[in-house]
């Protein structure tokens, strides 16, 4: 690994489609009263704003939740799930268009045990193989909508990580997106144990 330099805003005024696969590789980073942890982004999703059936700014969808999404990049949206998930994604591109990065899992690289203690999980593999579980280990929540990337508390790192190979493949759980079901705008590091689901060989 070389020099660790955190994202600037450049890297996020970019499209949805050149910020995903750049992202496998690079490391989150959440101090918080608590302390601090770290994990190495292996999965993620793009939801590509108006045209895209899977996003939440569908047919340009401006609510009270998306409105972060309108906003220029690199700042973070954060949504619920099932009522009790939090799932942390990053808003990219220029103001105006609504795209946003959901970070699907991570290779957990500090802060273990505060991770295991949050997580009531032992193994290091299940910490954060999937968007709810990664936001709990990493005490990411509704609190952080709307938080600046390239501030002091959560941010993205660039570590000098190789990422040898990066698949791309069918996005998760929406069935109910039509067309958008086949996009191949699911982006994990192929051979990472901590990804959530195998890509399809």
């Amino acid at each position: 690994m070389g020099i660790i330099m955190k994202l600037d805003r450049s890297f996020y005024l970019r499209s949805g489609l050149k910020v995903a696969p750049e992202l496998i590789g690079k490391q989150i980073v959440h101090h918080d009263t608590e302390g601090t942890t770290k994990g190495i982004i292996v999965e993620v999703e793009a939801y590509i704003g108006p045209h895209d059936a899977a996003s939440h700014a569908y047919r340009s969808l401006y609510t009270d939740r998306t409105a972060i999404q309108y906003g220029e990049g690199g700042f973070a949206y954060i949504y619920t799930i099932y009522g009790v998930n939090r799932c942390m994604n990053i808003v990219v591109n220029r103001s105006g268009f609504p795209e946003v990065i959901l970070i699907r899992a991570l290779h957990p690289s500090a802060g273990l045990e505060l991770m295991k203690k949050r997580r009531k999980q032992q193994s290091i593999r299940d910490l954060c193989n999937g968007p709810g579980k990664l936001s709990q280990a990493m005490g990411i929540g509704s609190e952080h909508y709307g938080l600046d990337l390239c501030g002091d508390e959560l941010y993205i790192e660039d570590i000098g990580y190789n990422v040898s190979d990066v698949a791309a493949t069918k996005r998760i759980n929406i069935d109910y997106a039509g067309d958008a079901v086949e996009y191949l705008w699911r982006f994990v590091e192929k051979d990472s144990k901590f990804i959530s689901v195998p890509p399809r060989r």
